[in-house]
């Protein structure tokens, strides 16, 4: 795994990226330097949302063609990400896809852990990753079960702004 690699960002960016096109359950992988996503737009989405759909030719509930990004599209959308967001001290949404993978990112990152693929479904998560020394694990877990992790970063977060101040 390189050094460099911070799946807690590239993993929200690519979060922020899902919401955009209302998709909730998924299947990521990441194949050398890029991430493949196939998923499936929510079929509770808002109208405005599924007429953007329909425009663009996706059909409500129907798989999405497989999304692909490589390190320019993860780092635009960071960019693009860091650009909207404005109020910092303001509790997020833990629910949100974009949290839900940054935490699962600082989770991997945290433990120095290579992504393989994650499975995103309504409440639940399988998580296959390589540690340290190379061995292969595979988890399914709540997506509740992050929460308290959330949590601890979030207070990380604002203490590290406050030493900023």
């Amino acid at each position: 795994m390189a050094a460099s690699r911070r799946y807690g960002e590239d993993l929200r960016s690519i979060g922020q990226a899902l919401e955009a096109r209302d998709i909730i359950d998924f299947e990521l992988k990441r194949l050398a330097d890029s991430y493949l996503i196939l998923g499936t737009p929510d079929k509770g989405a808002s109208l405005r949302s599924t007429v953007r759909q329909w425009l663009s030719g996706l059909r409500s509930g129907s798989v999405t063609d497989p999304i692909s990004f490589g390190p320019v599209d993860v780092e635009q959308l960071s960019q693009a990400g860091r650009a909207k967001r404005s109020n910092r001290e303001q509790l997020t949404n833990f629910r949100t896809v974009s949290n839900i993978l940054r935490t699962i990112g600082a989770f991997l990152d945290g433990g120095e852990h290579e992504l393989i693929e994650i499975q995103k479904r309504r409440i639940s998560i399988t998580l296959s990753y390589r540690d340290k020394v190379g061995q292969e694990h595979k988890e399914d877990r709540t997506i509740s079960s992050f929460y308290n992790f959330f949590l601890e970063l979030y207070g990380k977060r604002g203490q590290a702004q406050k030493t900023a101040l």
